[in-house]
C-alpha cells in the first residue's frame, strides 16, 4: 500500500513538474505581450502629444481617449494572466518542496538506521572476519562483493541527501523570486487600473460633451460611415471581377446561374498561395511603426451607441511621412484612386489571397508589378484637419473577407 501511495505520489509530482515547464513559457509570452503593449501607450502618447499642436475636435478627442483606455485595459488583462501565471508556479513550486521536504525526511532516518545497523556489524564481526570466515572462495567473494555493494550504497544515499538538500535550497530561493514578481505584478495591476479610471472618467465628461450635440455629430459621422461603406464595396468588387477575368483568361466558363468565386490559379500563383498561407501569424506589419486602433468585425461606434461600425479590416495609426509596405511578395492587382480626394488604395494579389493598404497620399508601384515582402507601396495619407496618419488595411480570401490580426506578428 505505501509502494502504491509513492507511486501514485510520484506521478502527481511528475505531471506537475511538466505544467511547471509550460508555465513559465506562458509566462514569457504574457511579459512580451506586456511589452509591446507598454510601448503601444507609449506611442500613442508620443502621437496625441504631436496631434495637440492642432485644435482637436471632440470626436477626435473621445477616439484618441478611446484608444488609450482599450490598449490599457488589455495591459490589465495581460497584467492579470500573468499574475495566474506565477500563482500557478507558486503552488507547483510549494508542491514540489513540500514533496522534497518529506523525501529528505525519508532519506535521513533511513540513513541513521543503516549507519546504527552499520555500527552494530561492525561490533559484533570485523568486516575482514566476516569475509576470512567464509567456508568457500566463492563465498568469501560474495561477502566481499555485498560489503562493496553495500558501502556504495551508504554513500549513494548520502550523496542523495545532500543533492536534495541543495535541490530544496534552490527551489526555495525560486520560490521568493516568484512571490517578488508577483508583489510587483500586483502593483503594475494597481496602477494600470487607476489609470484607467482616471481617464474613463475624463472619457464620461467628453462623451457628456458629445451626446449634447450629438445631433451634429450623428450627421458627420454617418456621412464617413457611408464613404467607408463605399470604398468597401468598390474594392470586393474590384476582388470579384478579378476572380471572373482569371477564369475567362483560362477558358473557365461558370456554372448555369451562379458566377465564379474562386480564382483559376497557375501553378505559380498556387505555391504562392501555398506558402502565403503557410506564414500565417508570421507576415510582418504593412507599417514599420503604429499601434491598431480600430479591429476588425462589427462594433459600437464610441460616442452614437446605437451606431454599428463594420470594419473590414484593421486601422493602424502612425506617425506623419510613413510608408506603407507589402506584408508578402505578390502582384499588384489594382490601384485605386478616389475621385475627389486622390487618396489611393493598392491591392495585392498572393495567390488566391489579396491584401488591401487603403489611405495612401501616393503610390511608387503600378498594376502588374511585382513586389517583395516588406517593398515600400507609397506614403501613408496624413488628414490635413486633425493631423492623423491612418492606414487601412484588409486581407480578403478570394471574395471572402478576413481578420488580419491572425495572419499578422503580434497584431
Amino acid at each position: 500500500m505505501k509502494r502504491l501511495i509513492k507511486h501514485i505520489t510520484l506521478v502527481l509530482l511528475i505531471l506537475l513538474s511538466s505544467n511547471a515547464f509550460a508555465q513559465p513559457s506562458k509566462r514569457k509570452r504574457l511579459e512580451a505581450r506586456k511589452t509591446q503593449l507598454k510601448k503601444d501607450i507609449v506611442y500613442l502618447k508620443a502621437l496625441r502629444s504631436n496631434n495637440q499642436r492642432r485644435e482637436k475636435s471632440l470626436l477626435k478627442e473621445v477616439k484618441d481617449l478611446n484608444h488609450k483606455i482599450n490598449v490599457q485595459s488589455k495591459l490589465v488583462e495581460t497584467i492579470k494572466d500573468e499574475e495566474s501565471a506565477i500563482t500557478h508556479e507558486i503552488m507547483v513550486n510549494n508542491n514540489e518542496i513540500d514533496a522534497l521536504e518529506e523525501e529528505i525526511v525519508q532519506l535521513k532516518s533511513a540513513y541513521a538506521k543503516m549507519l546504527l545497523q552499520s555500527y552494530k556489524s561492525r561490533s559484533q564481526k570485523s568486516r575482514m572476519l566476516f569475509v576470512l570466515s567464509s567456508s568457500s572462495f566463492m563465498q568469501a567473494y560474495k561477502r566481499f562483493q555485498y560489503i562493496k555493494q553495500y558501502n556504495t550504497y551508504r554513500k549513494n544515499k548520502a550523496e542523495h541527501i545532500q543533492e536534495n538538500a541543495l535541490t530544496l535550497k534552490r527551489l526555495n530561493d525560486s520560490l521568493q523570486i516568484k512571490r517578488n514578481i508577483k508583489e510587483n505584478l500586483v502593483s503594475e495591476h494597481l496602477i494600470a487600473q487607476k489609470t484607467i479610471e482616471k481617464d474613463k472618467s475624463k472619457q464620461e465628461k467628453l462623451i457628456a460633451k458629445a451626446q449634447a450635440k450629438q445631433s451634429k455629430y450623428l450627421k458627420e459621422i454617418k456621412k464617413r460611415v457611408k464613404a467607408q461603406q463605399r470604398v468597401d464595396r468598390q474594392i470586393e468588387r474590384l476582388i470579384k471581377t478579378a476572380i471572373v477575368s482569371s477564369n475567362t483568361n483560362k477558358g473557365v466558363k461558370p456554372v448555369k446561374g451562379k458566377t465564379h468565386s474562386t480564382f483559376s490559379l497557375t501553378p505559380e500563383a498556387k505555391t504562392l498561395a501555398t506558402k502565403f498561407n503557410a506564414n500565417k501569424g508570421k507576415l510582418p506589419w504593412p507599417v514599420a511603426k503604429g499601434v491598431v486602433t480600430m479591429r476588425y468585425g462589427k462594433q459600437p461606434h464610441p460616442i452614437v451607441k446605437s451606431l454599428t461600425i463594420d470594419s473590414y479590416g484593421v486601422r493602424i495609426t502612425t506617425e506623419k511621412g510613413m510608408k506603407a509596405r507589402g506584408v508578402f511578395e505578390g502582384t499588384i492587382l489594382a490601384i485605386r484612386v478616389a475621385p475627389n480626394t486622390g487618396i489611393k488604395t493598392v491591392m495585392i494579389q498572393h495567390g488566391n489571397y489579396i491584401t488591401v493598404y487603403e489611405n495612401l497620399a501616393n503610390v511608387l508601384v503600378k498594376k502588374g508589378d511585382k513586389v517583395t515582402t516588406k517593398q515600400v507601396l507609397g506614403t501613408i495619407h496624413t488628414d490635413a484637419v486633425n493631423n492623423e496618419t491612418v492606414l487601412k488595411f484588409q486581407l480578403w480570401k478570394e471574395s471572402s473577407r478576413q481578420n488580419p490580426a491572425p495572419w499578422i506578428l503580434r497584431m
